[in-house]
């Protein structure tokens, strides 16, 4: 039998979403359908709060030996610093108090302050040390900025320092490139909001954000740093031929191929994207040692989660690094 280990759930406190609102102006909306849209798709009730009435049940039922629990959404990154440090290390607090309620099923991963670069790395590495997190989520950019500037290197560094990952996940897309890309006149704001999240628009921004990470020479600077990559890898794997044969070392400037790096330091998991093909695509592509095992509780609930593995069309070996291997060795899960 399969030991599973799911790591791309999410938790949310009251507390902290009341600590965020406090500091929101009272802005009215410009479109009210697709602020509705997203107040219904974030905040999701207690799905996201709630362990022992429903999530504990929810894994005994489809078999999940233990997920790692992250903030569903950005915290604290609208506020100013010395807020976003305090707001981040009460989150933190309050994860690490509900896994030791029940340590044989829950990891977490930091939400991290990136107002204060400095104090976000120093944050990271007390939730490792002090609560034995297993590294650390971050959901989209943060106030425009790509995590590949220099200011935020110290955070990067100090994880592959603690030899934990990096969890990138999606976010809401900055609204200039909503407007562009994604909204029309042939479909409503509902439908705007999809295409622009979940349906697409949100995974090609955060696969764009992986490439950025790579092509900024980070890991030359930093070889132990490792990064996840979501929703089988944000739909950039499929490109990775194609990026090597058009950024070429001699443009990059890098000691090998993106899709070198990537391999090597780029860890996928499904999101909840139980598809055959993706599966054995990605095994292909990348190896059983590089994919994990993510449902994105409570966003997304699968009836099928532990016979797709189990029945899946892989090696015994394959299937037990998937399931549980990986994130052992990765997350440092094993003691």
């Amino acid at each position: 039998m399969l030991r599973l280990i799911t790591l791309e759930e999410h938790f949310t406190a009251q507390e902290i979403i009341d600590e965020n609102n406090r500091f929101k102006q009272a802005v009215k909306p410009a479109d009210p359908e697709l602020d509705r849209f997203y107040q219904s798709m974030v905040l999701i009730g207690e799905s996201l709060t709630d362990i022992e009435k429903l999530r504990l049940p929810f894994m005994d039922q489809n078999r999940i030996d233990m997920q790692v629990l992250s903030y569903t959404s950005p915290v604290a990154d609208t506020v100013p610093a010395a807020e976003a440090v305090r707001i981040c290390r009460r989150a933190n607090d309050i994860l690490a108090a509900r896994i030791r309620e029940h340590p044989e099923r829950f990891a977490g991963f930091a939400t991290l302050p990136f107002a204060d670069p400095q104090a976000a790395a120093d944050e990271l590495e007390r939730c490792v040390k002090e609560y034995h997190f297993c590294g650390a989520l971050v959901a989209g950019q943060f106030q425009e900025h790509f995590y590949d500037e220099a200011v935020f290197l110290p955070i990067f560094a100090r994880a592959a320092q603690l030899d934990v990952p990096i969890h990138f996940h999606p976010a809401l897309i900055h609204h200039r490139i909503q407007e562009y890309y994604f909204r029309s006149e042939n479909w409503s704001s509902v439908l705007t909001g999809q295409l622009s999240g979940a349906g697409l628009g949100w995974h090609i921004d955060v696969g764009i954000h992986i490439v950025r990470m790579i092509l900024s020479g980070i890991f030359d600077k930093l070889p132990n740093l490792k990064l996840i990559s979501g929703h089988w890898g944000e739909l950039m794997p499929s490109f990775l031929e194609r990026m090597d044969s058009i950024m070429t070392r001699k443009v990059t400037g890098l000691r090998k191929d993106l899709s070198e790096y990537y391999k090597e330091h780029i860890y996928v998991t499904p999101s909840g994207i139980l598809s055959k093909m993706q599966l054995e695509y990605m095994v292909k592509l990348m190896g059983a040692d590089h994919i994990m095992y993510a449902l994105d509780y409570p966003y997304i609930k699968p009836e099928d989660v532990y016979e797709f593995l189990a029945d899946a069309d892989l090696t015994p070996a394959e299937k037990e690094l998937i399931a549980h291997g990986n994130a052992e060795r990765l997350l440092h899960l094993n003691g």
